[in-house]
């Protein structure tokens, strides 16, 4: 598969790193000129003239409708930006050049708005956010969804919600991809490869349908003036998508092995009737260049209302049941209340139900439920007392509380769930006696590591006589602990050991100039008595040493380091308030001790029940970006656990707490 364009992060084939050129102010007519082949390119409709006024059908004179001038500014806003940009793509890392054009809506930090290919102009998410319809929207899974950020092409059968699809999704057309579980929120800019919208049926058709351009966490969402991580995408958008249909997860995808191959042959769809006897193909036809295991999902009956209602109730007491193993010393067990109801279901209740074939993926879902939806479905435990909720605007009700003591949670007895990992719980399942842990996944290699931080120090050349005499270079990186002996060996060859006091050395004149320059107090009381301490010396030559240092991973020695000048860092965790009194945890700097951010901020979504999200931290180099990760919420022990899981050590790990402006 092609990574996208705009994705600086490795891969085994591809790597692409986007760098944007100086920014600068778009003349008026220019943008004009540009706002005008947007306008012309994607066939958008003009609204009237802002200076015609409106009647109602009451008579009474309404706002007028903006004009072609307030679509212009909507599209592109006074004061945008434009810069060159330069970044590889394919496997060859060909060299793709283009423009990007910058802008601030509303008071927001400016962002990536459009971008010029070929002299094409696509839209990012930020500017699709904003202006639903502005592409035709197709649809497909999420977890195909999460492929594609990948660079994997959407292939045919990956297509959802259709025939009949949008009619101006044919050949070359540019359009926007979202997921079922948020269909109205668009996550993905790409390309038409075959006419979408003359299909009659996707099952069993092979070939690539879209390919990606951008999306939403690729450089252009991250990127920004000052360094902010990117804006998360909203949950819903009104216009994007009209239908009132619930979406669930496409039964064929519960049996998907995503560990990709890049085997081009036997791509095609499978036919997901329920009740069917289905044979999945050895290449998955969702998305390119992925393998799925081969199994045969067996006719059952479907399950009962009663059956699926307890499915739901149990997984959600598994899920509560995990969260008080895994976070013991946390009063609320890991989760940050109040809970939306949107992420009940996805962290605390999908991720625990015993889907094991494609006939458990059909009818275990809530719309199958007595329930209907999730809000019922949280009513129905607040009325058993397992937990508190509490109705807001919109219709929406969230989590306040749950009784952690409660005997159905206190006396439950996990269950064995899929081999195939679920997000959020161990693929083992409870049954064999393990306990599932929230986000481990088998791509995170940093879970379980063992970590040892080594500090060496190289010698400054006015302590090379010292060293000389002892037949020791001050080339060499040494420990602290080996720079003693050689030291040791020096004052016993010069017999400076003090005859009254062995814990004092006598200094000679060459142990004077290396050591005490005579600038501080200490140094000249120390030059004044003749003789110091030996711990007080040993003290001084380490100061007068240059510090390195380097992190050895699993069985790595220090034969394998490679160190580096300076002291060794740490992991910083910052809590801030924003928005008045909402609180985020912060952190960085897990790169330097094998983690990947992307995984740990999945793991912490899951365990904190929160949203998260990766960006680069403000003032890091572009060239060598360091990553920080957001969670919503005072999430400091659910991270210091996490970093714990992947070696990290408590002291290495700094916290500064903004909320109540001190350190600790």
């Amino acid at each position: 598969p092609t990574l996208s364009i705009f994705d600086g992060q490795k891969s085994s084939q591809i790597f692409t790193e986007l760098k944007i050129k100086t920014l600068s102010p778009l003349r008026s007519s220019d943008r004009r000129k540009i706002a005008d082949q947007i306008i012309s390119d994607y066939q958008l409709e003009i609204p009237e003239d802002g200076n015609t006024e409106q009647q109602a059908e009451d008579g009474a004179t309404v706002n007028p409708t903006p004009g072609i001038g307030a679509l212009r500014n909507s599209l592109l806003p006074e004061g945008s930006l434009s810069a060159k940009f330069i970044t590889t793509a394919g496997p060859d890392l060909k060299e793709i050049s283009g423009v990007v054009y910058v802008g601030a809506v509303s008071g927001e930090e400016p962002r990536v708005l459009w971008v010029k290919l070929n002299d094409r102009l696509f839209p990012t998410v930020y500017t699709l956010w904003r202006h639903p319809r502005l592409l035709p929207l197709l649809h497909t899974p999420d977890v195909v969804l999460r492929k594609l950020y990948g660079g994997a092409d959407l292939m045919t059968p990956g297509l959802a919600r259709g025939p009949p699809f949008p009619e101006k999704a044919i050949k070359g057309a540019a359009v926007a991809v979202a997921s079922l579980e948020k269909p109205s929120v668009p996550m993905l800019v790409g390309v038409c490869e075959i006419d979408v919208s003359g299909l009659t049926q996707v099952q069993g058709v092979k070939g690539h349908a879209v390919k990606g351009i951008h999306w939403n966490g690729d450089e252009l969402w991250a990127w920004s003036q000052g360094g902010k991580p990117g804006i998360p995408s909203p949950d819903r958008i009104e216009g994007w998508d009209d239908e009132k249909h619930e979406h669930v997860l496409d039964p064929g995808m519960a049996q998907l092995d995503l560990e990709g191959s890049d085997n081009e042959q036997d791509q095609g769809g499978v036919n997901l009737d329920e009740g069917q006897n289905i044979k999945l193909l050895s290449q998955n036809s969702y998305v390119e260049g992925e393998d799925v295991v081969e199994q045969v999902a067996c006719e059952r009956e479907e399950m009962s209302t009663k059956d699926i209602d307890q499915a739901f109730r149990n997984a959600f007491i598994y899920a509560i049941h995990h969260h008080m193993n895994a976070y013991k010393g946390d009063p609320h067990h890991g989760l940050v209340f109040p809970i939306p109801q949107s992420l009940v279901i996805s962290n605390l209740v999908l991720p625990y139900l015993p889907i094991f074939s494609t006939a458990d993926a059909a009818s275990l879902q809530i719309k199958k439920t007595s329930w209907k939806n999730a809000k019922k479905f949280i009513k129905a435990l607040d009325k058993e007392k397992i937990l508190k909720s509490k109705d807001r605007n919109g219709g929406e009700v969230v989590v306040m509380d749950i009784d952690f003591k409660d005997s159905a949670i206190t006396d439950f007895v996990p269950y064995r769930l899929p081999k195939k990992e679920t997000s959020g719980a161990d693929s083992s399942g409870g049954g064999e006696g393990k306990t599932p842990t929230a986000g481990n996944s088998s791509d995170d290699s940093s879970i379980g590591q063992t970590l040892k931080k080594l500090t060496l120090v190289r010698p400054k050349e006015k302590l090379a006589p010292l060293f000389q005499a002892a037949n020791a270079s001050t080339k060499s990186l040494l420990l602290p602990a080996e720079i003693r002996p050689i030291i040791t060996a020096y004052i016993e060859s010069e017999n400076l050991v003090s005859p009254t006091n062995k814990r004092l050395v006598i200094l000679n004149p060459i142990l004077a100039n290396a050591v005490f320059d005579g600038q501080s107090s200490m140094d000249r009381e120390v030059l004044a008595k003749g003789s110091v301490p030996r711990d007080a010396l040993m003290d001084r030559i380490l100061q007068n040493c240059s510090p390195h240092w380097a992190i050895l991973r699993n069985t790595e020695t220090r034969d394998d380091a490679k160190p580096k000048a300076g002291h060794a860092p740490s992991i910083q965790i910052v809590l801030e308030t924003r928005s008045g009194n909402k609180t985020v945890s912060k952190v960085s700097g897990v790169e330097t001790f094998y983690i990947h951010p992307q995984p740990l901020a999945e793991e912490l979504q899951k365990a904190c029940a929160s949203s998260t999200s990766v960006g680069q931290l403000a003032g890091s180099s572009p060239k060598n970006p360091v990553m920080e990760i957001m969670v919503q919420g005072p999430q400091k022990d659910v991270i210091v656990k996490a970093l714990e899981k992947r070696g990290v050590r408590r002291e290495w790990v700094e916290v500064l707490d903004k909320t109540k402006g001190k350190k600790r």
